[in-house]
């Protein structure tokens, strides 16, 4: 059930019809303090990410090494519906490798702004455009589909980043991206970056964020209410430092929130994002939003109270409709109704007086941190019906 509020405030939106999520788990995700994943990892990751309906897959940066342009390559073959793209500097070198991975595009970036020039590059305005116009040129030549990134863009004087986007356009280009490659930004500040770019390119805008302030996906899906169409995510939100997109939460803030839906296969999410915790070797906290252990959990007596009425009530959207499953958990909140709903699902009848028991003893287990388990309650509930000599043992159904 969408808030009325919500409802109001995307009806004076100028949302795309589409949004394409180029997913760069692969590449960004892996880059990662400690991250590598094997060729198959990756092609375990792609397969999942094309049976959810991903439109473009950022598979690497094939000149890191031989094994990642093995990798990349692998990909790329392995006939997904997604076009399988890589990432590219402005160099001739890096476009030829990705035309040895049989790739469908690249996403070919170059710093721009002041303190990148500076300190990192060296270069001159002059020459980044230079390199700018030669590499989209000569992958345009050889038929690549082409992204132009600016890197640090969001850190970049607009007047300078003008003339880097309109050269990327003149060149060929097929979609500009709006980086903000250290996470400085806050949702207003994108819808005016995403409007001032709209207004000089007459290209699609993608939007490649970073979580350094917890912005990424606010941020994202801002430059999608003034009509950007892409949107640079990851599985789970891993990423350099504090991250990207968190793949799961874009796509389901579109589909439920913004009424965007190409038509994803969501119910793979939960699945993709524990293949990825376990090849990343990265948890996926509990509190996380639509994955996480908790997302669909329930203690407060008042709210399963409520759920088991109408799960609505606390639950924004369908646990099945991402792969997951609604728990009621027993603890110090727990209310009468949950211990009701955990005695049937034990086969156990639940009068009264041992509903009352087991409630009883369940808090006082919460009042000492003891965490109530599926085995921990089949205990108690066991040892509240020899209490009363009920031959009834939960444990034995």
């Amino acid at each position: 059930m969408q808030s009325p509020y919500v409802r109001e405030a995307v009806r004076e939106m100028n949302l795309p019809d589409e949004v394409i999520i180029y997913d760069t788990t692969l590449r960004d995700g892996e880059q990662t303090p400690g991250v590598s994943f094997t060729p198959e990892q990756k092609l375990e990751i792609a397969h999942l990410l094309d049976e959810l309906g991903v439109q473009q897959i950022e598979a690497g940066f094939p000149v890191v090494s031989e094994g990642e342009w093995g990798a990349v390559r692998m990909v790329a073959s392995e006939g997904l519906d997604a076009d399988v793209l890589c990432l590219a500097r402005t160099l001739r070198g890096d476009v030829d490798a990705a035309l040895d991975c049989d790739v469908d595009g690249v996403i070919t970036f170059i710093a721009t702004s002041e303190l990148h020039l500076k300190y990192k590059l060296r270069m001159s305005r002059e020459e980044v455009l230079e390199r700018i116009a030669d590499t989209v040129e000569y992958a345009k030549d050889h038929g690549l589909w082409v992204a132009f990134s600016a890197e640090d863009g969001t850190r970049t004087e607009f007047e300078f980043l003008k003339r880097v986007y309109r050269t990327a356009e003149e060149c060929g280009a097929d979609r500009v991206h709006a980086t903000d490659t250290v996470g400085v930004m806050i949702p207003a500040a994108m819808r005016l970056f995403v409007t001032k770019i709209r207004e000089i390119v007459n290209l699609p805008i993608g939007v490649h964020c970073h979580d350094d302030f917890g912005m990424a996906v606010a941020n994202s899906l801002a430059a999608v209410e003034v009509g950007a169409q892409a949107i640079s995510t990851t599985v789970n939100g891993i990423g350099e430092r504090a991250g990207n997109a968190a793949l799961e939460e874009v796509i389901m803030a579109l589909k439920k929130l913004y009424g965007i839906d190409p038509g994803f296969n969501t119910e793979v999410l939960a699945e993709l994002s524990r293949k990825v915790s376990e090849y990343s070797g990265i948890d996926v906290p509990p509190n996380k939003a639509v994955v996480g252990e908790n997302a669909f959990r329930h203690e407060s007596g008042i709210h399963v109270a409520a759920v088991l009425e109408e799960p609505r009530t606390y639950e924004p959207m369908d646990p099945n409709e991402v792969g997951m499953d609604r728990k009621i958990v027993l603890g110090k909140h727990t209310g009468r109704k949950a211990v009701v709903a955990k005695l049937e699902e034990l086969g156990v009848e639940p009068e009264e007086e041992i509903v009352e028991e087991v409630l009883r003893r369940i808090k006082a287990l919460g009042d000492r941190r003891v965490r109530v388990t599926d085995s921990k309650l089949e205990e108690v509930v066991r040892n509240v019906l020899g209490s009363r000599g009920d031959r009834d043992d939960p444990g034995n159904r």
